[in-house]
């Protein structure tokens, strides 16, 4: 047996998990000249970020996110823009990022025009183009802040420094009326901006994304900035399938002189002097870490899996086994003969996004169904049009559609319609997916006789590809106040460092959270390069 703290090839850094967090962390430390080694368990490198053809030959399926808007706009894309694009990273940007259904064949649309946007949201409702206008006006004051601000560690100097340059702007009733319009729920988002129940629901689907019911204090923050976002910025996705994306980067990463295994699986990490120096694969083999290891998972796995417990503070413990999931995630993937044929105009088959609501009061009821256990009568459908947006996912006329089913329950106690009997995903996923096409049947007529295939994964099924998806929760862990920034994931954890020196956590369950925008990688290998700099300062 290989000594505690001891190894078989030993690197200055680790990490755990080959997500796009993770590989980016890898590179930035590569870049300041460091040996770095990402062992991923899975036989692919991107976590969340991933594609295959799961339907028939020749239909390529994102099958956990699919908007690269962040990654595309991220810091860690402009420094490693020139070798990613080398390493074939390309994305195709539609103009018609998303839209709203509503019964009787309507629908609100938002362009990557504003103007046109607004003209349409005029001719359903003048005080919605209004509303609408008002809020964009608050957007372009708040945004350029709060966008920086996603791109700080907190606490940090430079989070003060932008709050600040705030300050500064917007004086005291600026800042107020910031912190008012954040501190909103999504309903008191639309009922404050929008006349009727369809434009309400345009804020509110966004907030469905996370795991903010429309009642949830907080809840306004992600809307308030993908309402404008998207229209600015449009929709994108990976040209030829998501997976390119992390390929590129470990590719990059590779170039650079790291090193990337895949099917490698890390049980354990190993401390020395109350330091972490090493990591144990399943297979029993040993990497060292002279100087660091990262670990691209959740906080319970770390303090309750992966480190041995007399490492751990027992309030250290107790509290990463409090970190809270929000509630699971049905994916479906349907291969198309023909576009969705929408009843609300054939033209919303070229829109990035359609959300299925329809109604705030839907979303609500909803949301307080999949929390207590139940299956949605009536869940939200995010219905991405991929190939849409790029047609190399599909034969020429042929279309994949990416069908995000927001929310359901990771654990089913019941059935809130009384009709789908079981309480096993694996019981129900059949008939749960014959709810959704049948949802979808009443806004796009004919649309089930267009289907050639369908996968369907199920919360089971996110979290068996991806631990870090617990319980199906696919923005791996709640965003409501008390677990965000910098209560994320936890006490004393909003800077990256844990409660072990030398061991670092990144990934979603980091501030600033779910999305691809890599922020998290980022920051995590400046907070290590700052530590290796300071090393007085190591906790």
């Amino acid at each position: 047996m290989t000594p505690e703290g001891s190894s078989d090839d030993s690197y200055d850094a680790i990490v755990i998990g080959g997500g796009h967090n993770g590989l980016v962390a890898a590179l930035y430390l590569a870049r300041a000249g460091w040996s770095v080694a990402v062992l991923e368990r899975n036989t692919v490198v991107g976590g969340a970020i991933a594609s295959g053809e799961i339907t028939l030959p020749g239909f390529v399926h994102d099958l956990y996110s699919t908007n690269q808007n962040l990654f595309l706009g991220s810091r860690a894309y402009a420094d490693f823009r020139t070798d990613l694009t080398r390493h074939g990273l390309a994305f195709r940007t539609t103009e018609h990022p998303y839209a709203n259904v509503y019964p009787d064949g309507r629908s609100l649309r938002v362009y990557r025009d504003y103007a046109h946007t607004l003209d349409d949201l005029a001719a359903h409702s003048v005080e919605d183009a209004e509303g609408f206008a008002g809020l964009y006006r608050q957007y372009q004051r708040f945004a350029p802040h709060l966008f920086a601000l996603y791109g700080c560690a907190l606490p940090s100097a430079a989070a003060f420094r932008q709050m600040l340059s705030l300050l500064r702007r917007l004086r005291p009733h600026g800042v107020s009326e910031l912190t008012r319009t954040l501190l909103m729920s999504t309903r008191e988002l639309g009922e404050t901006w929008f006349a009727t129940h369809e434009a309400r629901a345009l804020a509110a689907c966004w907030a469905m994304h996370l795991d903010f019911g429309p009642d949830v204090a907080g809840g306004a923050m992600f809307p308030l900035l993908e309402l404008f976002a998207g229209m600015e910025n449009g929709m994108s996705v990976v040209e030829g399938g998501a997976q390119r994306l992390p390929a590129a980067l470990a590719a990059v990463l590779v170039e650079r002189g790291g090193v990337v295994r895949t099917g490698t699986e890390v049980a354990q990490v190993r401390c020395r002097n109350g330091r972490a120096v090493a990591v144990r694969t399943t297979d029993g083999a040993v990497f060292g870490a002279r100087r660091a290891v990262i670990g691209n998972v959740g906080p319970a796995a770390l303090y309750g899996q992966l480190l041995r417990s007399e490492h751990v503070p027992a309030e250290v413990r107790r509290t990463a086994r409090g970190y809270r999931y929000g509630p699971g995630t049905l994916m479906m993937h349907l291969a198309l003969d023909a576009p969705l044929p929408w009843a609300a105009g054939h033209e919303l088959a070229g829109f990035g996004y359609v959300h299925v609501a329809p109604y705030v009061t839907d979303l609500a009821r909803t949301y307080a169904e999949a929390q207590a256990g139940l299956l949605p009568q009536d869940p939200l459908l995010v219905v991405g049009q991929t190939s849409g947006v790029d047609p190399s996912r599909a034969p020429a006329g042929r279309h994949t559609v990416w069908i995000q089913v927001r929310t359901v329950p990771s654990v089913i106690r019941g059935d809130a319609a009384g009709i789908i009997r079981g309480t096993r995903w694996s019981e129900v996923a059949d008939a749960v997916a014959e709810r959704v096409l049948a949802k979808l049947e009443r806004y796009a007529p004919g649309s089930s006789a267009r289907i050639a295939a369908m996968t369907v994964h199920t919360p089971e099924d996110l979290e068996a590809g991806n631990p870090n998806l617990v319980g199906g929760d696919s923005i791996a862990g709640s965003h409501h106040l008390s677990q965000n920034f910098m209560w994320r994931p936890m006490p004393g954890h909003s800077g990256y460092r844990t409660a072990v020196s030398g061991l670092y956590l990144t990934g979603a369950a980091t501030w600033p959270g779910a999305g691809t925008h890599a922020a998290s990688g980022r920051l995590t290998a400046r907070q290590v390069l700052r530590d290796a700099r300071r090393p007085g300062r190591l906790r």
